[in-house]
């Protein structure tokens, strides 16, 4: 298993989390109630996007964390190991899932 090419893959994956955060910024803020400025349809449509970008920065968040664990565990030497029975996780999974904690048998 290749760490610095996967911890080089988690890096790039923070990096776009983190710029599709800051692209987002604008849609995930709060709606204008000014009837006048925007019609009711219209509004109930912004704060639905809002809704949307709100639950797609909370998954971006969670994600990052993973990501941000995965890194704290390649510089305590830790990764590759699952963090609840301590076997080797699979190169496969490791592979697919750079920022994965467990092995698949703990994930079950």
């Amino acid at each position: 298993m290749d760490i610095e090419k996967l911890k080089q893959t988690l890096l790039q994956r923070q990096k776009e989390l983190q710029d599709h955060s800051k692209k987002s910024k604008e849609t995930r803020a709060p709606v204008e109630l000014d009837q006048t400025r925007m019609g009711r349809l219209s509004r109930q449509d912004a704060l639905l996007q809002q809704s949307m970008a709100e639950a797609t920065e909370r998954k971006r968040e969670a994600e990052l964390i993973r990501i941000k664990a995965a890194l704290q565990r390649i510089e305590t030497d830790d990764f590759g190991f699952c963090a609840l029975c301590d076997e080797e996780i699979s190169p496969a999974r490791m592979n697919n899932d750079p920022a994965v904690s467990t092995c698949i048998k703990c994930a079950k």
